[in-house]
């Protein structure tokens, strides 16, 4: 595990009490995220966590006078690490989903959606999930819309299942795609856009349209409510002053409705 720390100012007195509560080390937040998930996280060219999240964390931790740390986890162990008081919040692109729900608390903060990508060398195009049918899927492990996926056996694809793949990290599914082990690759869109730029026409976006539209959140150990509280307050602030509607603006994502968050969870 690489642990990166930002130096930001502390905060004394009361405000630091409740800080120390809410986080397993006084004054810092320690942020778990997949650093393999551009543009979202990632390392820079400095080595450094860079992306969506990476920002948006780091201006939260300077609005509740903070320090921060990123841990590089792989995305499926993230539920586990907060858990398990390996770090106190989640910063990694995850969706709302009720079964993850169940086991964390969710700030959310960000509303986007996925896109089938292929290696433009195969010849092959896939508008619409359903045009899938037969065809070998790579995705990230944990894809929220693995589940679509599978749905579709009941349906479309019936007679002609989808097989669905899972990779720890979405680098290696487009891998897979380059070497023909995969069909075609779903991932968030803005992830494949940005694989797109970087590998100079070799892989291509086929989808016609933002499918599977998903709710992402922060996440927190059940209870910590002292956390989530310093999460939303800065949120807050962070969208009075301009730094947070900038940054969705940055990354083409969009903020989600409490409607749209609540129909995530399931309630």
């Amino acid at each position: 595990m690489v642990i990166y720390c930002v130096a930001l100012a502390l905060v004394a007195g009361t405000a630091l009490s409740a800080q120390a509560a809410a986080t397993i080390a006084p004054g810092v937040i320690a942020v778990g995220t997949d650093l393999t998930y551009p543009p979202y996280n990632y390392f820079d060219d400095n080595e450094k966590p860079a992306g969506f999240d990476v920002e948006l964390m780091t201006a939260i931790a300077g609005k509740a006078g903070m320090k921060i740390e990123f841990h590089d986890t792989r995305f499926e162990n993230l539920i586990m690490g907060v858990r398990g008081g390996q770090f106190d919040v989640i910063a990694s692109t995850l969706y709302v989903k009720p079964a993850r729900a169940k086991q964390i608390d969710y700030i959310p903060y960000m509303k986007t959606g996925v896109s089938i990508a292929v290696a433009t060398a195969s010849g092959l195009s896939f508008a619409a999930p359903e045009s899938l049918c037969g065809r070998k899927v790579g995705s990230i492990k944990g894809g929220a819309w693995i589940e679509k996926l599978n749905e579709l056996a009941g349906g479309v694809c019936k007679d002609n299942p989808v097989d669905s793949r899972e990779f720890p990290t979405s680098p290696e599914v487009t891998q897979a795609l380059l070497s023909g082990g995969v069909d075609a690759q779903m991932e968030d869109s803005a992830v494949l856009q940005s694989a797109v730029a970087k590998l100079n026409g070799r892989l291509q976006v086929t989808s016609t349209e933002n499918l599977y539209p998903v709710v992402v959140g922060f996440g927190v150990r059940k209870g910590n409510a002292e956390l989530a509280d310093i999460l939303r307050k800065a949120l807050k602030e962070l969208e009075a002053d301009g730094t947070y509607p900038a940054l969705l603006k940055k990354y083409n994502v969009s903020k989600p409705t409490e409607a749209e968050f609540k129909a995530a969870v399931g309630e």
